[in-house]
């Protein structure tokens, strides 16, 4: 019952109102009597917070938790995991591949917003990784990278500082989902960022154009999924890689081919 009750505040719901209820709830400063239940429910480890628990003002403010900087070492892997998470599933991107995250399909056209953008990935290489209401929810880079584009997708269209595309007057249905794509040594990267649907859940932290392999770019108020792309025959995946497996931020993901 508590889970549910903590999974349904946190993922939020399908319904604008009952969404924005949550979301204030959370954000109030009453739901800090809530967030020792919340780390006991979901067996968090305490180890790695930065601060005691009794010091955050509210259950949305324990969610976005920082860790301490030595928690989550960074791999010696072109590729590393930019989230804590559970890989859904790994694979390779072929010609009509639909993509289920949270709940929803997409193409690779309909996830990523155009045809021009899926076209540069068929053939390429998945990941998809779902972060559980227990989970750490700051969003690290996974590799040293310029980003070439930034944009938002959604219930709206519209660039990310000043980056992006243009897609018309239509609304893109969907969750929201902040779009990165990256220039690396390993070939271009899309990092898909997936928050709840009626609010905007995903905060940047990084406003410049260099990423750092592991730094923090950015962090989920609320219920989120990550799907990464990669361009054909650059990247193979890390023999620890399975689907249903867990990784952490630092962890080895792929390597150069």
């Amino acid at each position: 019952m508590k889970k549910h009750l903590y999974r349904s505040m946190i993922e939020l719901t399908n319904g604008k109102a009952s969404s924005a209820l949550l979301k204030r709830f959370a954000r109030s400063s009453v739901s800090r009597h809530f967030v020792t239940n919340y780390a006991k429910t979901y067996q968090i480890e305490l180890q790695d917070i930065v601060k005691p628990l009794e010091s955050y003002p509210s259950l949305h403010d324990f969610f976005t938790r920082k860790l301490a900087q030595q928690a989550r070492p960074i791999a010696d892997a072109e590729i590393v995991s930019p989230v804590d998470g559970r890989i859904e599933i790994a694979g390779s991107i072929g010609k009509d591949s639909r993509f289920i995250v949270k709940g929803i399909s997409y193409s690779l056209a309909e996830l990523l917003g155009s045809e021009p953008s899926a076209a540069s990935y068929s053939g390429g290489q998945y990941a998809i990784l779902y972060l559980s209401p227990a989970d750490y929810h700051r969003i690290h880079s996974p590799a040293d990278g310029k980003v070439l584009r930034q944009y938002m997708l959604g219930d709206k269209s519209y660039p990310v500082n000043k980056l992006g595309l243009t897609y018309g007057k239509s609304p893109i249905s969907g969750n929201r989902r902040l779009i990165t794509e990256l220039e690396t040594a390993a070939g271009r990267v899309v990092v898909v960022k997936v928050g709840a649907m009626y609010v905007n859940s995903i905060e940047l932290t990084e406003l410049g154009t260099d990423w750092e392999k592991g730094a923090e770019v950015g962090y989920f108020s609320f219920g989120s999924t990550v799907a990464l792309f990669f361009e054909r025959g650059n990247v193979e995946f890390a023999s620890e890689i399975a689907d249903g497996s867990r990784i952490k931020v630092g962890e080895p993901l792929a390597y150069m081919v």
